[in-house]
């Protein structure tokens, strides 16, 4: 299998060049000068995020403790360090000492080195309110076969988890043998992963001029009195859900969209209004806002250094919420910390704004996260959206009509004018073909929040059609990178001389998300077609997005990548190593077998057929769609 895929990644993978990275010079050099903000950093939960297991760090009760569930034991001790023996499904038992520990509260989880350098996520953690083990997930019965369980690919410390745990991260991934070489400044979000490395700022510090034009004043490399948008440059890459285009910590300062593409309100991901479902974090929900649209950013609420909210209660809103509020944003001044606005008594949990404003959802099992969009509880669209609400998540006896209809005795009917965009969300993802000039409309609202236009555009997608490709390009010039990487795929339906003539402008693109984007969309062209110019901004843009594939050689959805794109470019087995590649690191990935199945049947090859099928059913037996090749993969019959 490997040889074959090295066929399948040798047309795509370049080598990620290394970033030439100022002097890191490690957060205990921070202290001397900055004390009362490293007081408050060493007891956040970003200097906890990643540590050496200690008798101050670890949290958890391994004197002799024991686990049982989700298939598997787990025996806790402290014989020579912490260690935990695992008896799984089947009744192998593997012993390994704990190599780190990852975070602080709700819940602390282990680290295990399964092997030289690749560190793997163990699934039992410990609750640190209540205290005793739990599993993350009771429900699954994996077996280590699985590439879901905790020795598998989706579980890997390395690629998944570290660069946001960690300080000037390099995930250092040889595909080809692979293994890991990772390496970090520190372990734990040092006070360098916020502000870029130290070693200008110290010589500033000492009386020397900065004068290197990519460093701020006083020496970092992410300046943050330059607006907003640092913020999201500083704080979003890691309390966001996104595609990574390197494989190493980006350099604080680096854009946003230099560094990742966000995802959008994907299905599976948010619900149809843009409520949070799957574990999102912030930003995506936080960019729906009409606070970011009003300027406000991450610390006007949060402290940086001790990560925690500036205010307790209903204070940190009421600092703009208020008669008296900030006058910096424009907003309602009026009394909302009142029982005349929540119709709850005071101090309850229906008299906090967070309540009904930021509705809480909990992830990995115990640990609560808040919805960032702080949007005005709408349960008169449940009915349309599916989305739940506020009122009901704590009025669990009632339903969203009740709802509906006490908010319209206290508040009035709501606004249906414009229509909310959950709605035309909700009716675009059951309909696309039948709504697209509601979601057309909805991409070209400017006044509408941008990850919103584009999740409109990622709809119209898959039903394009030449009249909306051309009415959609003027969104390729848009203000946001997130609507112009999304109007891009739109663009699929054009005339090829029209797709060429607004796409190829884009490989040029400021942001290297929508130069990448640009770049997947033509792989189809042949060069010879292009100008010379055009040629050479493709090239370089493919590069670019040769350098994202190849910074994720260990993931398995980045081969069904490159099997997409050697299909595109018609090679065969190209494609049929990349999908066997995915199917080898994901056998449960019913898809990349029957893609590979497909190919070999496709090149004549009955028996290399037969036996991907082989192999797919022992992975996966009783599934319906393998099962569906089983007389097309008979041999013939003996003559």
């Amino acid at each position: 299998m490997r040889s074959a895929w090295a066929l399948a990644i040798s047309l795509f993978a370049g080598s990620a060049t290394a970033q030439e990275l100022p002097h890191y010079v490690g957060s205990t050099a921070c202290a001397p000068c900055h004390a009362d903000q490293t007081t408050a950093w060493q007891s956040s939960h970003h200097a906890g995020a990643w540590t050496e297991p200690t008798e101050e760090t670890v949290f958890a009760d391994f004197d002799g403790t024991v686990f049982e569930g989700a298939g598997l034991t787990a025996h806790f001790s402290t014989e020579d360090g912490y260690r935990v023996s695992v008896t799984e499904p089947g009744g192998r038992i593997t012993d390994y000492p704990v190599h780190s520990v990852v975070g602080v509260a709700p819940l602390q989880q282990y680290l295990i080195e399964t092997e030289p350098g690749r560190l793997q996520s163990f699934d039992v953690v410990w609750d640190t309110e209540k205290g005793g083990w739990f599993h993350l997930y009771p429900d699954q019965l994996l077996t280590p076969d699985d590439a879901l369980h905790w020795t598998g690919p989706y579980k890997n410390w390395n690629a998944r988890c570290a660069e946001c745990h960690a300080t000037g991260y390099e995930k250092a991934y040889d595909p080809r043998e692979d293994l890991y070489r990772s390496t970090q400044v520190e372990i734990g979000v040092g006070c360098e992963a916020c502000h870029g490395p130290g070693a200008a700022h110290l010589d500033w510090a000492a009386g020397q001029k900065i004068t290197d034009p990519e460093l701020s004043p006083t020496g970092f490399t992410l300046d943050y009195t330059r607006g907003p948008e640092a913020q999201i440059d500083g704080c979003g890459g890691c309390h966001s859900r996104r595609e990574p285009f390197g494989d190493a910590s980006p350099l604080p300062g680096t854009p946003y969209r230099d560094s990742y593409r966000l995802s959008t309100l994907r299905p599976g991901l948010y619900h149809s209004d843009g409520q949070i479902l799957e574990e999102v974090y912030v930003l995506g929900s936080f960019l729906q806002s009409k606070m970011h649209q009003a300027g406000v950013i991450c610390t006007d609420c949060h402290n940086p250094h001790s990560a925690e909210r500036k205010a307790e209660g209903n204070a940190v809103c009421t600092s703009c919420h208020a008669p008296e509020g900030d006058t910096r944003f424009l907003t309602a001044w009026g009394l909302y910390d009142d029982q005349s606005h929540h119709f709850h008594p005071a101090d309850s949990d229906g008299a906090q704004c967070k309540s009904c404003h930021m509705i809480e959802r909990v992830y990995m099992g115990n640990d609560g996260r808040r919805d960032h969009s702080f949007r005005i509880p709408r349960p008169d669209l449940a009915a349309e959206t599916g989305a739940p609400n506020a009122c009901t998540d704590c009025h669990q006896d009632q339903t969203a009509a009740w709802a509906a209809d006490e908010l319209v005795q206290r508040f009035g009917a709501p606004e249906r004018d414009p229509p909310h965009y959950g709605r035309m969300l909700a009716a675009g993802r059951a309909r696309p073909e039948v709504e697209a000039a509601a979601l057309a409309a909805l991409a070209i609202n400017e006044s509408t929040p941008g990850i919103v236009r584009a999740s409109a555009l990622d709809l119209l997608a898959p039903v394009t059609s030449p009249a909306l490709a051309e009415s959609l390009a003027p969104l390729l010039d848009d203000p946001d990178p997130l609507v112009r990487v999304a109007a891009i795929p739109v663009q699929r339906a054009a005339p090829l001389s029209e797709r060429l003539a607004r796409l190829l402008p884009l490989t040029d693109d400021p942001m290297r998300t929508v130069r990448i984007a640009a770049a997947r969309d033509l792989l189809d062209v042949p060069p010879s077609q292009l100008a010379e110019a055009d040629r050479t901004a493709l090239s370089s843009a493919m590069g670019e997005w040769r350098e994202a594939i190849s910074a994720k050689l260990d993931f398995p959805e980045t081969h069904m990548v490159l099997g997409g794109a050697a299909l595109t470019m018609r090679n065969f087995p190209a494609a049929q190593a990349a999908f066997g590649e995915a199917a080898s690191r994901d056998p449960q990935r019913v898809e990349a077998w029957v893609m590979a199945i497909r190919l070999a049947l496709a090149q004549g090859q009955s028996n290399q057929a037969r036996a991907i099928w082989d192999a797919a059913t022992r992975a996966n037996p009783n599934d319906p769609v393998l099962q569906s090749f089983e007389a097309a993969l008979q041999p013939p019959p003996d003559q």
